[in-house]
């Protein structure tokens, strides 16, 4: 007989695959484990004397993880043979794993504060990616030369087996911490320790202090200098929901193993004025680096601090460096809520990625290329890869390099469209869509082909003023009123005229009075809204397109009536939600198509999704699985296009 364990899951990717696999590896059991869209189903020779301890190991030591769900146990009759592989042909950008996180707070380790400590199926490996195969060779690692103790894991049984940039403080990296009256290295775990307690002091002491992490460069500062563009790190695990108000799903997803961007409702009243908002963007800390200045803050007794994304040419009063190129990966954003979860944009974790049947094709949209290696695809950044044979290319429309003697052009719609078909697997069904960022594209998949059916109206700012006043009779006293009662939005509207693009939601959240003008903005303030019920904006359409000019009237209108920001905010992303629906169901029902595909970034809102959820309540819409609904997406629907 043979025990089965199947976990449940809704991923592509196998690093938790392969974290299973490692464990087996290092008991020596004999076992089959595969992965399919659904499940990682495990097979275990039951009789070996290791099987309960292995177990118990898994359970132990098994990263938490966002695409993990229900598990179950049986067993069959049929005994596996042999010990099962690792599939790592490719690296991915991960926080750490339980086991690396305890290695590097282990005194008697050679890791203890090492902050490039990971593993096979954990940490930020892609990053020093710069060419495939992945080798170590092909990384930045390629003069680190491992030692003995390295060596001997890469090639022994267990996490560390063929991991390609192990290394420890014996072999490892230095790294340097500067200031404008001083330098200071480290190399060892005295003096990584001393460079940690450093640093956490330097921000105690409201320091800017800018680290090049496994993941690119960070500047991290006290939460009181909270700006636009700024992240809450939440340091202190025991503390999180003593500052933030969580689901379960939201605080086991934060300290997860792929370590999400999370827009979260913020509990803490001093917190709140702080960050100027009733909700935030949080993180947990994910690779080495924000891991030990994280320990070193909580002893400072810091729970939270901020942070930004950046380049290494951020302004900083210290630098923590080192001399091996990164490559870093936009992070991965999740919405969340308690019955869905999707990702909203990001490379992170989804990409490299290997799916699909292969094809003689390559496919590059933005920064992706798509290319056959053996059966499947692998997805990654164009960087990463030299030049291949293959039949023809699909590009993105707005890339001019010619790649192909027969390269065609494929849209961001449409490919983002068909990515979720392609994923759902539902070639053999009609269906109709939306895209939305910042504009909505209506779309149809008749089995074969994609059709715009209201293709996107773009918005044109250069009139802004002339066209609400032209809109219809008594327009223009909006607009005269306007620049009476607020003068300084008024002058905004005439400044937009004069830029050459101007996005819907810059237009938008000028008009609401929002400091922050973008969509980022406008979803911020419908956040602050906690009523039952918006008003409800004028979303009409106008030769069979959305009027934008109509939804800017009428948000002036409210604006002069004196409703509240975050009402209108609220509202807009409510009544976007009820045009979108009236139309997807008129063209289901037109169309005779048995599925509802929505995607693009802006769906990511929770105003807007809870909407839609409401009135598609009947038919619940497709949307991404393993990849980002935005426009990340598109390099995986033009292979399909």
């Amino acid at each position: 007989m043979a025990f089965i364990l199947e976990i449940e899951t809704t991923f592509t990717q196998k690093y938790i695959r392969n974290y299973i696999v490692g464990i087996i590896r290092k008991y020596g059991i004999n076992a089959i484990v595969k992965q399919n869209n659904s499940s990682i189903k495990c097979t275990f020779a039951s009789k070996h004397e290791k099987l309960q301890e292995s177990l118990e190991t898994i359970v132990q030591e098994l990263p938490a993880s966002l695409f993990l769900k229900s598990s179950k146990s049986y067993k069959i009759d049929e005994e596996p043979e042999t010990l099962p592989e690792l599939e790592n042909d490719y690296p991915l950008n991960l926080g750490l794993c339980p086991s690396c996180q305890k290695e590097m707070l282990d005194v008697s380790s050679r890791r203890y504060y090492y902050p490039f400590s990971s593993c096979s199926c954990c940490g930020g490996n892609h990053s020093f990616l710069f060419s495939y195969p992945y080798k170590r060779h092909n990384t930045s690692f390629k003069f680190v030369v491992p030692c003995k103790y390295c060596q001997d894991e890469q090639q022994s049984v267990g996490l560390r087996e063929k991991h390609e940039i192990n290394s420890c403080h014996e072999c490892g990296v230095p790294v340097r911490l500067i200031s404008k009256s001083s330098e200071r290295y480290a190399n060892d775990a005295g003096s990584f320790r001393t460079m940690f307690e450093v640093a956490a002091k330097a921000i105690n002491d409201n320091k800017r202090l800018l680290i090049k992490t496994t993941f690119g460069y960070r500047v991290f500062y006290k939460a009181d200098k909270f700006n636009n563009d700024s992240i809450l790190l939440m340091i202190n695990a025991s503390k999180i929901t003593d500052h933030l108000s969580l689901i379960t799903e939201e605080y086991q997803a934060l300290l997860s193993i792929e370590r999400p961007l999370l827009n979260v409702t913020i509990k803490n009243e001093e917190l709140k004025k702080v960050v100027g908002a009733n909700t935030s963007y949080v993180k947990y800390p994910d690779d080495g680096f924000c891991i030990l200045l994280g320990v070193e803050l909580q002893k400072l007794g810091t729970d939270y601090i901020a942070y930004e994304e950046c380049d290494n040419m951020c302004e900083a009063d210290m630098l923590m460096d080192y001399d091996l190129e990164v490559k870093p990966q936009s992070d991965m954003r999740v919405f969340l809520n308690k019955d869905d979860l999707f990702i909203a944009e990001g490379e992170r974790v989804s990409f490299p990625s290997h799916n699909f049947e292969a094809k003689s094709l390559v496919t590059i949209a933005h920064d992706y290329v798509a290319l056959p290696q053996g059966k499947k695809i692998l997805f990654d950044t164009m960087k990463n890869f030299n030049s291949i044979s293959v039949n023809s290319a699909n590009v993105l429309e707005g890339i001019e390099d010619k790649y192909h003697s027969k390269q065609k052009t494929f849209l961001q719609d449409e490919s983002s469209f068909i990515s979720v078909i392609a994923e759902h697997n539902m070639f053999h069904e009609k269906c109709v869509g939306v895209y939305f960022d910042e504009v909505a594209s209506f779309l149809y998949y008749d089995k074969k082909h994609v059709l715009r059916i209201v293709p996107p109206k773009e918005f044109d700012g250069t009139h802004i003023i002339e066209d609400i006043k032209n809109l219809r009779e008594g327009s223009d006293r909006l607009i005269e009123n306007l620049k009476k009662k607020f003068p300084e939005i008024y002058i905004k509207l005439e400044t937009l005229q004069k830029r050459n693009s101007v996005k819907l939601f810059e237009a938008v959240a000028i008009l609401i009075g929002i400091e922050d003008e973008s969509m980022r903005g406008v979803t911020k303030e419908a956040m602050k809204f906690v009523g039952k019920g918006g008003i409800q904006i004028d979303t009409n359409l106008n030769d069979n397109r959305f009027d934008n000019t109509a939804l800017l009237a009428s948000i002036i209108s409210y604006q002069l009536a004196g409703v509240k920001a975050s009402i209108l905010a609220y509202s807009i992303f409510e009544s976007f939600g009820d045009y979108f629906c009236d139309i997807l169901q008129e063209l289901k029902a037109k169309t005779k198509a048995t599925e509802i595909v929505i995607c693009g970034t802006h769906f990511a809102n929770q105003s807007l999704f809870s909407r839609m959820q409401r009135n598609l309540k009947m038919t619940p819409p497709l949307m991404n699985i393993s990849y980002p609904i935005g426009k990340e997406n598109a390099v995986v629907g033009g292979v399909f296009l």
